[in-house]
């Protein structure tokens, strides 16, 4: 899809449709008040007969016949002009872009012009192209019957009148498609089936990343690198594949090289059935979604170096399957980690914190200002918080609260839970130092608590992503199936870390 910027007056803009945002309550904005005009009143006969009235996401549709240069006129409600903020222009928009694809329209026009603008101009422009790019998306590379029925949206031309706010509206339309365009690569990934996305597979796309970019390298970690280095957590999960385990190593560096830079770590179970502690076969299918977290930071790094972000990242992907067999990992045994410390599995399906494990302790090397992870971790995280919210946990106040600030704008929503050392006495093990598993209670928080002891001394928070990153059913520009969550919140705060102090408080 192509996001086109034209200079032009909107009532003369050829297309086959234009969209025109409305507020609740309002009177038609000077732009729909010229094109009102143009199309003999129709805008105001659908007001007052009360088939529109600007409610959020509500959507009218009219023909022009010919009167402007567009031949469809898509009303769509913004609500009270006192309540819109970026999530409401995302979700209207979306709503408004896939009725124009039901419609069989391969291209539409947006106008910005002066009063239809409620928020900051950069804000209001990337908002209604994330909407739109993002509820456009469709996964397709399987599909073979019928394929040629398949609506989708070529292009959509923002149109604006007035000259001096061009580079403004061209810098946010170029940032708001980096952003999309890496929540499409990491939707992909999460999307594709595991016999054509091993970890070898993954690592290829990695490779890919840093060979068609500036400043990016990838390094990867193969199963003699991992055991020369000690590396047997992740090592015992891979132990039943006949599928290679990868570290993946991506290293972007946008800033001098004494300066320390920000590791996110991401889980990357492509495939995962529970090893010996098998799943039940319902919804089995969707453990393909397990490497959602790796996908993330692929994702994020993709999009912060073709953004130029004057940071440096280190993304790192432990990635696996997860399968029993004659040499699959069981219950009871137990691995050396990384960090020299020793796990009792309990459970072989509380393979995540394993190989993240590892990844965290490696991630040490680094000497990182600040650790994220990010992984589709817990089933208890869904039945504490539900499918929308993201499990936030950590041992800094400072990069939690960035992490928040970032949340608030992406609309990823996160909740902190408690990290008490009471929670710590629950994983240790009768038999090694820590157990992966302390049972049903306080799931999320244990396996934070886990996880919390492979980073040692440096600032990190945790986010578990199990509830939002496979979905149920479409929500406006979440597609149904897999979400891409993650990448714009990891690149909000990346975005805000370049322009704040690259410290964190105590």
């Amino acid at each position: 899809m192509e996001f086109l910027i034209k200079e032009s007056k909107t009532e003369e803009f050829a297309d086959e449709a234009m969209v025109l945002s409305h507020f609740e309550g309002e009177e038609l904005s000077e732009v729909a008040q010229r094109i009102d005009e143009k199309i003999d009143g129709l805008i105001r006969q659908v007001l007052q007969f009360g088939d529109f009235k600007g409610k959020a996401n509500e959507i009218a549709m009219i023909y022009t016949l010919g009167k402007i240069g567009a031949k469809r006129l898509f009303l769509v409600g913004l609500g009270k002009r006192s309540e819109v903020n970026r999530e409401k222009v995302r979700g209207a928009y979306a709503e408004v872009a896939k009725r124009v694809r039901n419609a069989d329209l391969k291209r539409f026009a947006v106008p910005l012009v002066g009063d239809d603008v409620p928020l900051e101009l950069a804000a209001y422009v990337e908002s209604l192209i994330e909407g739109i790019y993002l509820a456009l998306y469709q996964f397709t590379p399987f599909k073979t019957v019928e394929r040629e029925k398949i609506k989708e949206v070529d292009k959509v031309t923002l149109v604006f009148e007035e000259r001096q706010r061009l580079p403004e509206i061209r810098q946010a339309v170029k940032t708001a498609t980096t952003i999309c365009h890496a929540v499409y690569f990491a939707r992909d990934l999460v999307s594709t089936p595991a016999n054509e996305l091993t970890p070898s597979d993954l690592a290829q796309e990695a490779r890919t990343i840093a060979t068609t970019r500036k400043k990016i390298t990838c390094e990867v970690l193969g199963p003699k690198e991992m055991k020369e280095l000690g590396m047997n957590a992740l090592l015992g999960v891979a132990s039943g594949s006949h599928q290679p385990p990868k570290l993946i190593i991506l290293s972007y560096r946008g800033n001098r090289k004494d300066k320390a830079p920000l590791v996110l770590v991401g889980k990357g179970l492509t495939f995962d059935s529970g090893g010996i502690s098998i799943k039940p076969s319902e919804k089995m299918d969707e453990m393909k979604s397990d490497m959602a977290g790796g996908a993330a930071v692929m994702g994020a790094i993709m999009a912060v170096a073709d953004m130029n972000l004057p940071v440096s990242v280190i993304g790192l992907i432990p990635a696996t399957e997860n399968l029993p067999g004659g040499r699959a990992l069981k219950p009871g045994d137990i691995l050396k980690s990384l960090s020299g410390q020793t796990i009792e599995v309990i459970n072989t399906d509380a393979e995540g914190r394993l190989i993240l494990a590892d990844a965290l302790s490696y991630a040490g090397r680094y000497k990182p200002a600040a650790i994220i992870d990010i992984a589709t971790l817990t089933g208890a995280c869904i039945i504490a918080l539900g499918d929308e919210v993201i499990g936030l946990m950590g041992n800094n106040e400072s990069l939690i609260g960035r992490i928040k600030k970032a949340a608030e704008i992406t609309n990823e929503k996160v909740w902190e839970l408690p990290l008490w050392e009471e929670y710590g006495e629950m994983i240790k093990s009768d038999v090694a130092d820590y157990k992966n598993s302390a049972g049903r209670p306080a799931g999320t928080i244990t396996a934070a608590a886990f996880l919390s002891k492979f980073v040692g001394d440096y600032p990190w928070a945790h986010l578990d992503i199990a509830g939002p990153a496979w979905r149920e059913k479409e929500k406006a520009y979440l597609p149904k199936g897999a979400s891409g969550v993650g990448v714009r919140l990891l690149v909000q705060f990346l975005r805000d870390w370049a322009r704040e102090k690259e410290t964190l408080e105590p």
